[in-house]
């Protein structure tokens, strides 16, 4: 036990030691760089986000403060001296729209986490108000850009200005191509890796969804955090999925709207339902993959400030921070808008970082239902190895001479629930039929067992089809379109359970 503690006293004072000196390196140079003055700066970066001095951050500096990350985002696989992980996560570009409670944090994560670029877009001021969630503004602040003073403190964490880019616009973002210039456009000869969505405006934030998903720019939007403070609510899914979030709503429905009016001035028909079976740009109300929205579904417990009477008597119109933006006060506790943008950053990284993780969006499924499919599964199968049982090749107890595998199903009772929560979120993987319709787990390669990365959650009538494709083409898959296979065979490529290793 004491040579225990004694090593990890040695190791303390190592990292202790390595800490101070590293601290004395900074504050030294701080010191030969400005004069010994350490009160915040302007930022002296023009729009394309580099300075006109540079304070170099030594390697072995730079590599302890990231160590934690990297160590996290490195694989097995990645060659020795080397973590493709995080070298993905210090090469990227990412764009922040809206730098409030949500946006703030989200920034200032990133930033800490190693991201190389950040372009920052508000155009408003921090306030008194706003103190109360907002990651790093202080109350000397106060009245200055919101963009200006998180370039100023995140500066002060990495000074390197080729290790961290930061691109402040001080502008509104609108949507109107005229207005907004090329601020949306990457840097010369780049490609955003990741569009953060922190507006809590329904036209601009549908304008930038819609923006992104016209151009395959993966988006991750956050929804409304005003009226609400209970975190085990707070979830990650598709914009269709975000319930009882009233932004959401509006934002599905502007989208909706939006892409209607397309459709009508170039001609084209949008039929009913999911989107997903329609292609185009309004399938990111569908499909995570394009836009992933992080909501809470907690209900709005509080209310907008009411209308004062001054502001009746002189108009409403006259106190909105810009003209048609809300002018009535959302109730805020400083944590919601915290953790969903620290949510933001999580999930931005980890899909950075090449170690993305799969967000449970869905609600749980009863024991019963569960219990049914896989019953159901299980016979389903059976017939089937009843049927074909005649048709087996010779001295082979598992192939048909058509190369269907039968078989005994490879999931236990228990693998029903991550399948259709986890993988396939409750919804026909198919079609993007939700919940609230008659969903069944079918075999979607049969020369394959009846393995977890071999069932898809399907609707009854995506499954008679697929059923009756089968019979008539020998492959219920050559009956699909080809967008709609792709897209089931990369969410079980997913699947984390695998019977068949």
């Amino acid at each position: 036990m004491s040579e225990r503690r004694s090593g990890q006293g040695g190791a303390f004072a190592v990292g202790l030691l390595a800490g101070s000196i590293a601290t004395l390196l900074l504050a030294s140079r701080k010191s030969d760089d400005k004069g010994g003055d350490t009160h915040h700066q302007p930022p002296s970066q023009p729009h394309n986000g580099q300075s006109n001095t540079t304070n170099h951050l030594p390697s072995e500096i730079r590599s302890e403060m990231l160590s934690r990350n990297s160590l996290y985002f490195s694989s097995p696989t990645d060659a020795p001296g080397t973590n493709h992980g995080m070298e993905r996560i210090t090469n990227s570009i990412v764009l922040i729209v809206g730098l409030g409670g949500v946006g703030s944090h989200t920034a200032h994560m990133l930033a800490r986490s190693g991201v190389q670029y950040l372009r920052l877009i508000d155009f408003d001021q921090v306030t008194l108000s706003s103190l109360n969630r907002h990651a790093v503004a202080t109350l000397k602040d106060v009245g200055l850009p919101k963009a200006t003073v998180l370039c100023q403190h995140l500066r002060e964490i990495c000074p390197d200005e080729s290790k961290l880019i930061l691109d402040p616009i001080i502008k509104m973002y609108t949507g109107d191509k005229e207005k907004d210039g090329g601020m949306l456009d990457p840097p010369p000869g780049k490609q955003w890796d990741c569009v953060i969505d922190a507006i809590d405006d329904v036209p601009t934030k549908a304008n930038l969804i819609a923006y992104c998903a016209k151009r395959n720019i993966r988006v991750i939007s956050c929804m409304g955090a005003g009226g609400k403070a209970d975190p085990t609510r707070v979830h990650i899914s598709d914009l269709r999925s975000a319930s009882r979030d009233p932004l959401a709503t509006a934002v599905r429905q502007k989208l909706r709207l939006m892409g209607k009016m397309e459709a009508k001035k170039s001609g084209t028909k949008i039929t009913n339902g999911s989107g997903v079976a329609n292609g185009g740009w309004l399938s990111c109300i569908d499909d995570d993959a394009q836009v992933a929205c992080v909501y809470s579904s907690e209900k709005v417990v509080a209310k907008l400030a009411q209308i004062t009477p001054e502001q009746k008597e002189e108009g409403m119109q006259n106190f909105g921070a810009m003209d048609n933006m809300r002018v009535r006060v959302l109730p805020v506790v400083g944590t919601m808008p915290a953790i969903m943008g620290q949510t933001l950053a999580a999930m931005a990284l980890c899909e950075l970082g090449n170690k993305a993780f799969t967000p449970v969006g869905a609600e749980r499924v009863g024991r019963n239902v569960r219990h049914r499919l896989y019953q159901h599964l299980k016979q389903r199968e059976k017939n089937l190895e009843d049927k074909l049982m005649p048709t087996l090749k010779n001295g082979d107890e598992n192939i048909t001479t058509n190369g269907v595998y039968i078989g005994p199903i490879l999931i236990d009772p228990d693998d029903v629930e991550y399948l259709m929560v986890e993988l396939w979120r409750n919804r026909c993987g198919v079609t993007g039929d939700r919940l609230g319709t008659s969903l069944e787990l079918y075999r979607w390669d049969r020369t394959r067992p009846a393995t977890p990365n071999n069932l898809v959650l399907m609707s009854m009538k995506a499954a008679q089809k697929f059923e009756k494709d089968f019979e008539a083409l020998g492959d219920g898959r050559k009956g699909l379109d080809v967008d709609v296979v792709k897209r089931v065979e990369a969410r079980l490529s997913t699947c984390i359970l695998d019977a068949e290793e």
